[in-house]
């Protein structure tokens, strides 16, 4: 049985201690479109080392960052073929700005399975410390498993988070290389999904496909940039649900809404008019974070 959801809910993944340096963070930033205007004082803070600044996605690659094998997904009571596997979900709160380089304790457990019929979702939860035991940041990801349901677990929440009924305050369009992908896997992310033709064919896709979280990222850093003029450290939180592809080459279209503390993002290919991201929410420092949840059962 693939996935038995009585040994896999709760079941803690172990402890993990890793280090990352200021060149980890700087092609990880470069990774996601940083430093695209070589001249721009705001762009070379994310891809320089004067005055650098952390994006708090870093955190989705900081514990792999050097990986150089294709994941795998085995965990207690789970068992599942790469190829079926996408991205669901992400969030990251990051408890303060995190630092350009340092040495971090990550604690990771299985917090949920869900059962959507055709499918399966899997939560993971990791918490992370510095080398003092002082929190860094939370992360939490959902992985859909295409052809994995059925097994008679839970099928979970569907809460969604709805935009305001009216025109964004802020529209940006992101423009991505057709080598985005090959550089975002040099960030520890090795699956042949998003790199080998012949692969992607295989899992159903006309071509490789850009990493979910390297799409996270990128919205993640337009908001940035759109809200707090690239002041990284002034984000508290940051958490998106995946609702299609992005190819290598498309053009992000971010859409900002500003609502009190927060800011509800959307993201779409404008080559394909097709939505990539929903339910986006940015928050600062200093706002009341919220949880995440499953929402659309696709990626």
């Amino acid at each position: 049985m693939p996935i038995d959801p009585s040994v896999a809910i709760g079941a803690e993944l172990g402890t993990a201690e890793f280090s990352w340096s200021a060149s980890d963070v700087l092609l990880y930033q470069l990774a996601l479109g940083a430093g695209a205007d070589p001249l721009s004082p705001r762009e070379l803070r994310y891809a320089t080392e004067q005055g650098t600044v952390v994006l708090p996605t870093f955190a989705t690659v900081a514990q792999n960052f050097h990986a150089t094998e294709a994941p795998k997904v085995s965990f207690p009571g789970v068992e599942i073929d790469l190829a079926k596997v996408v991205h669901g979900s992400q969030s990251v709160t990051a408890h303060r700005p995190l630092p350009v380089s340092g040495t971090a304790v990550a604690r990771t457990r299985i917090s949920d399975v869900h059962d959507k019929g055709k499918a399966a979702v899997i939560w993971q939860e990791t918490e992370v410390v510095d080398a003092a035991g002082e929190p860094l940041w939370t992360a939490r990801s959902s992985i859909f498993a295409r052809g994995e349901g059925g097994f008679g677990g839970e099928r979970g929440p569907s809460d969604r988070i709805e935009v305001p009924d009216r025109e964004a305050d802020v529209t940006v369009d992101v423009p991505t290389l057709p080598q985005q992908a090959l550089l975002y896997r040099l960030c520890g992310d090795r699956n042949p999904l998003h790199s080998d033709p012949a692969f992607a064919r295989g899992a159903g896709f006309d071509a490789p496909i850009l990493h979910g979280l390297c799409t996270y990222g990128i919205v993640a850093k337009a908001v940035t940039d759109a809200a707090v003029d690239g002041d990284a450290s002034a984000v508290g939180s940051w958490s998106a649900k995946f609702a299609g592809i992005m190819l290598p080459g498309e053009t992000l279209r971010v859409r900002i809404w500003h609502d009190g503390g927060r800011h509800l993002v959307t993201a779409e290919s404008v080559e394909r008019s097709a939505p990539v991201l929903s339910a986006g929410v940015l928050r600062g420092r200093h706002s009341r974070p919220e949880a995440s949840s499953v929402g659309r059962d696709t990626c």
